[in-house]
This record gives structure tokens, C-alpha cells and sequence, in this order.
């Protein structure tokens, strides 16, 4: 607060919630800047919530703010809490709550009109790739030595996450003039098939400058920063809001940079954003500790920087551990325990039977399965796990993640297998059909037409015995000209795997199945491969180890090929005959960002898993943070029983040094709490959150700021005698 202006009284008094001191400093902030430095779960949406209350209690139009989100959900939760704090909905409804893709969307509309495609899933943008790539063959063909086309669903994927990245970086804003193509593919670190494939792209997208035809992903504020860059016409146009907001000030790349920086510009606007310099996670996608470090204190050096250090999450325990691992302040605001498990496993079968052990412990103490999730710090990791819940029946869910099954590489031995098997009825609907066809021409390096691929896969979709013949079909031509910009490696490896086909069929069935893939594997190249397609050597190296994973699986059923053929395909029908919402979550770590749960599991806590050597440290380092900081009630740590094979992050939280603080700390909470309790009347409950409709139905009622339910004093207890804190 400007020391020249009089302290102010809160003019918003929230529902269900009694605001911090930082909370109330925020609320109430008068600088023209404000920053938020934030914890995790410490209740950054809700204290911009506060800060939007107020400015509606001091009478500011709803029309008049605008609050920026970087995802649905994201803006959805905002809107619900301003409800749940007392705004009245109709209120809510006229505020201009929206993520960065549909403000940017709007404001293009006003000189493009609302005739553009937008494409919010980019695997709908597959068609456009495939003309780009098209294009760059014709331009380039013969004159790049180091040209490298590929049309399967791998290369197609790795293209557009690139494009999205140069985007959302601005890198194709660079001043490149009087380079030459080698350096400019170096300058902004992507390969140069996929520099010259964006630059194709984007001229489809954009018709050769005459304006958008289409949108996918980012393109929206890409496009929109590209117009508001020094000015430029869209600049004068954009609304002039009072009081601009942004959460999870961590995920700005710089398209969104230069956007909140138009916005905030203006004289009369105001501006809060909150975010945590160390959930800074999603690098690949133009995300930088540098915006909250320092970009915008050079753009705006007179700003405020407000901490929000208390956690609303977890309690002191973890707190305080993670003070330890991040070198900053944590402290919790409940009087809540939050339980920190050890346990270590000799090898990785081993692991997954801890896992299922803390599940079944979990689900012993009277918690739902559905609040407890396995975060991993990749996805290889999964293939014994998910077998370990097969086979203890314990239901499961993989969202953004699919099962091991579904997966590219495990897919492309999948179908080679039915094809070597002759058992093509095996692979059993049309979508795991098309996706095994997209996963053999991806590792074999086949290159087919757009039109002829899909013609194919709609068809395999409907008759699976056509799937043996993908490997008849020739190589296109494209308007006379021979794909020659395919390398003369992508062929060998397409001979290679016909080769490898001939020889499957003529094995014996009952042949240890882990022998024949082991061969399989070494006749496809499969590691050769991998590391051609997958650009970036670490996901390649995931491919190798979940390979490696399923011939360890293999090797220890026992079984015979034709056997292990029908258990792989047996385990699938069981998995997704199980998933529903009250199953497990098993999520890569970087999935769930901006997620909580009652329980958090991290397995496989090794030396070269978590942190990965190839990874950079501070990112391996937030990553971990962001996985342990979920947890609400427990997080259990799961890790090798060689301590010199243990990952370092977990002697970095100090557990022993920061259990002994974390103690002192929830005895203050809980003597803090029970007079708070008492001074307002209310009997707060130990209720779980998938009882919370029980409570709820008996009258209980829920405090916010403690996420806790209570009743009031005076009320008959006797029906909430299983939750009274003891």
C-alpha cells in the first residue's frame, strides 16, 4: 500500500470465509501492479476472488474487469468461487472471466470475423500438417541433405507440439533476414524439417497473409500478441478494463506476456496476477521463471509484491518439508496432519506391490479410492503398476495418459504381433485398429499419401484381416514426384520389419514369449528406430524403457507366445471393463498441476528416474515439487533400499529436521483452531471428502478457509458422532 494513502477497511465480506492477514493485504491493494508470490494451495484463486470482490463492493462495473485464465478448468473454478464466496451469479455472469485462447479469439473477431475453424483438440490439425509437409517435399526435395519428412502419427504429433512451441515463445517473430536455413533451425533449437514444415503451415493457416482460415491450439494468442506487438492495429482496439487478473501466473509464455502487457499498459488499469516461480513446469511450451523473476519488474518497476505463504492444502508436515526443498517459506494454515509415508522396494515388480499395499492401507483407514492418485515421473513407469492393480482387481483410471497398451510403441508390437500371430480379430475395435495401423507406419518408417492412410485405416477399422496387407502397399507418388526426401534408413528399416514378419510366422507358438520379442524387437531395430523418430533423445529413451518394461513382463509370466498373446489382449478387456470415477489415478506428474488429492503416491523415487540425468535439475526439481505438494492428508514416498540408489530430492525435504518444526507448528494450528472454534460457535467435523455428502445432508456446513466441515455449537452432535475430532 502507497504510504501517502489511508490504510482502507474491507468494503467485501466473503461467505464462509475469514481472509488471512496476506489475504487482506491483497484484497484490499491499491498499487497500479501487484504481484502475487505465491505457495502451492495457497488459495491463489480464491484471494483474486477477494480482490474481484472487493472491486465490485467499491462499485465497479463487472464489465469493467477481466480475469485471465490458461485453462477451462481454471476459469471455471474462478467463476464457481466467486459464487461460493457471495458474489451473486448475476454478477459473476457479466465479468469477463476467460482463458487466454477465447479473450484472444474475441478480439480477432473483430477484424477477422467469426468464420475462422477453430480446432481446440490439435489432432484435428493433422490434415493441414500433412498439406505443409506436402508442400515443404515439392519446395525441398532434393536440395536439403538433412530434410526429413515423415507422415505417421509420431512425427505428425512431434510436429505440432513444435509449432506450438515457436509460438508460444514468438520465436518466428526473430529477426532472421540474413541468416541461412541451418542457422535459423539452430537459433530456435528445432529441427529444421519441422522449421520448414511450421513456415508452410502457417501459410496455410494464414492464406499467404491474407488473414486466418483456421486456429488451432496457441494460435489465437499467438495471433493476437503478433497484432498487438509495437502497436500494431489491433493495439488502440483492445477494451479498456479497470482491473485486470491472472492466475497461475507460472504458465505465461511470451505470446500471453505481450497480451497482459497491452491490457495493463493503459493508464487507468489495474493489475494482479499469482503464480509460484517454482510450478514452472511447462518450459516446452515457452514457460519461464524469468516473467516472475524479472520481465515484469523491468516493465513495470514501480510494481508490489505480496506473498501468499500459507498453504490451505496441506498441513505443517509437508509444509515444512517443502520449505526444506525449495529453500523458502511454507507454512500451513490448517490444523491438519498430513502424513508423510517411506517405504523401499528392491526392485520395480516390488514397487508395484508397495503401491498396492499404501492403496489398500488407504482404503482400509475409511478413504475412497478415487481421492488417491499414483503420480509418475513418467509414463514407462506404469506397466508394472497397472498389472499390479489387474491383478489385485483394484479399478483404475489413466486420463491424459494411456493405459500401456494403448501406447504407440506397445501397439506397434501389438500389431506385429497379430500379423505374425495371423490373428487379426484379436485387436478388437475399430478405433485400436486404426490407432495399431498409425503405430506400424509410425516404427516403420512408411510413408503413405494422406488420403491413402486414412483410406486404409477406415477400412482395417471395419475388416481387420486387411491389416496384413499394410505392408503391400506401395510408396506414393506426389504429383510426379518420388518421395525421395525419405532416407535411405526409413526404407531399411521398412525392409527390416517385413523381414522380421516372415520370420515371426515361422516360430513355434510356444516358444518362451519373452525370447521371441527380445528377437522381434532386435529384427525391427526397435531402438535404432526410436531414436530416429523421436527427435528428442529423452523421449526416445522413454519409448526404449517401456519397451524393456513389456519384455520384463513377458519374461515374468512364463508364458509361451500364443498364451502371452491372448493374456495381453485379456488384460485390456479387464482394465477398461474397471475404469469408472471411483477408481485410482495414475497421472505423469506434470499432469496434474492445479489437481489435490487425499493421498498422493510417487513410486520408483531412484537416482535416474526422478530426477532424470537428462532433464534439467531445476526443472526436475519443480516437477517433483508440484507431484508432492498434491496431497491433502498423505504422501507416501516410495524408493530403493539402497540409499545410494535413492533420488536425492527425498534427503533434500529433511523430513526428520522439518517433521520436529511441523510438530510445534500443528500444535499452534490446533491450539489456534480450537479457540478460533470456540469464539465462533462452530464444531468442526473430521470428515473425509467422499463423505462429504453425508455431512452435508445431516447440516453440516463447510469453512473454506480451514476446507473443513463443521456444525454449530449448540446443535444436537449425537448424528455426527463418527467425524467429532477427537
Amino acid at each position: 500500500m502507497n504510504a501517502a494513502q489511508p490504510p482502507r477497511t474491507a468494503r467485501f465480506t466473503p461467505r464462509g470465509l475469514t481472509p488471512t492477514a496476506e489475504q487482506l493485504a491483497i484484497q484490499l491493494a491499491q498499487h497500479k501492479t501487484v504481484l502475487i508470490d505465491a505457495n502451492a494451495g495457497a488459495a491463489k484463486t480464491t484471494t483474486l476472488a477477494l480482490r474481484i470482490g472487493e472491486a465490485l463492493a467499491r462499485n465497479l462495473p463487472p464489465e469493467q474487469i477481466l480475469a485471465l485464465t490458461f485453462t477451462p478448468e481454471a476459469r471455471d473454478v474462478l467463476a464457481n468461487r466467486l459464487v461460493q464466496l457471495g458474489v451473486a451469479p448475476a454478477l459473476v455472469q457479466r465479468l469477463h472471466i476467460l482463458t487466454f485462447e477465447d479473450f484472444a479469439r474475441w478480439q480477432l473477431d473483430a477484424i477477422d470475423g467469426n468464420e475462422v475453424r477453430n480446432y481446440d483438440d490439435a489432432r484435428l490439425l493433422k490434415q493441414y500438417a500433412l498439406q505443409a509437409m506436402d508442400r515443404v517435399g515439392q519446395r525441398y526435395a532434393g536440395k536439403l541433405e538433412q530434410l526429413d519428412l515423415q507422415t505417421h502419427s509420431v512425427a505428425l504429433a512431434h510436429f505440432l507440439e513444435v509449432q506450438c512451441q515457436l509460438k508460444a515463445g514468438m520465436a518466428l517473430q526473430r529477426d532472421v533476414e540474413f541468416m541461412d536455413l541451418d542457422e535459423i533451425a539452430t537459433l530456435l533449437d528445432v529441427p529444421l524439417t519441422d522449421y520448414l514444415t511450421t513456415l508452410e503451415y502457417e501459410a496455410l493457416r494464414l492464406d499467404g497473409g491474407a488473414g486466418a482460415v483456421f486456429r488451432g491450439p496457441l494460435d489465437a494468442s499467438y495471433d493476437l500478441a503478433c497484432n498487438l506487438d509495437g502497436g500494431a492495429r489491433l493495439a488502440p482496439q483492445l477494451p479498456d478494463y479497470r482491473l485486470v487478473l491472472c492466475d497461475e501466473l507460472h504458465d505465461l509464455n511470451e505470446a500471453a506476456f505481450r497480451i497482459l502487457d497491452a491490457l495493463i499498459s493503459r493508464s487507468t488499469c489495474f493489475f494482479v496476477g499469482a503464480g509460484d516461480r517454482d510450478q514452472v513446469i511447462y518450459a516446452r511450451l515457452g514457460a519461464h521463471d524469468s516473467y516472475l523473476r524479472e520481465r515484469f519488474t523491468e516493465r513495470f518497476p514501480k510494481l508490489q509484491r505480496l506473498p501468499l505463504t500459507y498453504s490451505f492444502r496441506h498441513g505443517p508436515h509437508l509444509a515444512h518439508a517443502m520449505a526444506h526443498f525449495k529453500q523458502k517459506p511454507v507454512e500451513s494454515a490448517l490444523d491438519l496432519y498430513t502424513e508423510i509415508r517411506q517405504a523401499h522396494y528392491q526392485d520395480g515388480d516390488d514397487c508395484a506391490q508397495k503401491v498396492i499395499a499404501a492403496l489398500k492401507q488407504w482404503q482400509a483407514d475409511g478413504h475412497g479410492a478415487e481421492q488417491c492418485a499414483i503420480l509418475l515421473r513418467e509414463r514407462h513407469q506404469s506397466i508394472a503398476l497397472e498389472n499390479a492393480l489387474i491383478d489385485a482387481g483394484i479399478p483404475y483410471r489413466t486420463p491424459a495418459m494411456a493405459g500401456y497398451l494403448q501406447r504407440d510403441e506397445i501397439l506397434f508390437l501389438r500389431g506385429l504381433l497379430a500379423i505374425g500371430l495371423n490373428d487379426f480379430a484379436a485387436i478388437r475395435t475399430p478405433a485400436l485398429r486404426m490407432a495399431v495401423v498409425d503405430a506400424l507406419v509410425a516404427f516403420s518408417e512408411m510413408d503413405f499419401g494422406p488420403g491413402q492412410l486414412e483410406h486404409f485405416k477406415i477400412q482395417i477399422g471395419k475388416e481387420p484381416s486387411l491389416l496384413g496387407e499394410l505392408y503391400l502397399i506401395e510408396a506414393p507418388q506426389r504429383d510426379g514426384v518420388l518421395p525421395d526426401y525419405r532416407s535411405v534408413a526409413a526404407s531399411a528399416t521398412r525392409r527390416a520389419v517385413i523381414d522380421a514378419l516372415a520370420w515371426l510366422g515361422q516360430q513355434d507358438r510356444q516358444q518362451p514369449a519373452s525370447s521371441v520379442l527380445q528377437e522381434l524387437c532386435e529384427r525391427v531395430q526397435l531402438v535404432r528406430t526410436a531414436k530416429r523418430i523421436f527427435v528428442r533423445p529423452y523421449a526416445a529413451e522413454v519409448v526404449q524403457r517401456s519397451v524393456a518394461a513389456l519384455l520384463h513382463m513377458a519374461e515374468r509370466s512364463s508364458l509361451g507366445l500364443q498364451d502371452f498373446w491372448l493374456a495381453l489382449n485379456q488384460r485390456e478387456t479387464t482394465s477398461l471393463s474397471r475404469r469408472g470415477a471411483k477408481s485410482v489415478l495414475i497421472e505423469c506428474a506434470a499432469q496434474a498441476k492445479g489437481k489435490e488429492f487425499g493421498h498422493v503416491i510417487l513410486p520408483y523415487l531412484q537416482a535416474d528416474e526422478f530426477p532424470h540425468p537428462r532433464q534439467p535439475r531445476a526443472d526436475e526439481e519443480n516437477l517433483f515439487y508440484v507431484a508432492a505438494t498434491r496431497t491433502r492428508q498423505r504422501l507416501t514416498l516410495l524408493s530403493p533400499a539402497d540409499p545410494a540408489q535413492r533420488s536425492s530430492f527425498i534427503s533434500k525435504m529433511q523430513l526428520s529436521e522439518s517433521a520436529t518444526s511441523a510438530d510445534a507448528a500443528l500444535q499452534r494450528q490446533q491450539r489456534h483452531a480450537a479457540s478460533a472454534s470456540a469464539a465462533a460457535g462452530r464444531v468442526y467435523l473430521s470428515a473425509s471428502f467422499h463423505e462429504k455428502d453425508q455431512v452435508k445432508a445431516l447440516g453440516a456446513q463447510f469453512d473454506m478457509a480451514r476446507r473443513a466441515w463443521y456444525v454449530e455449537t449448540g446443535r444436537d452432535l449425537t448424528p455426527f458422532a463418527p467425524w467429532l475430532k477427537k
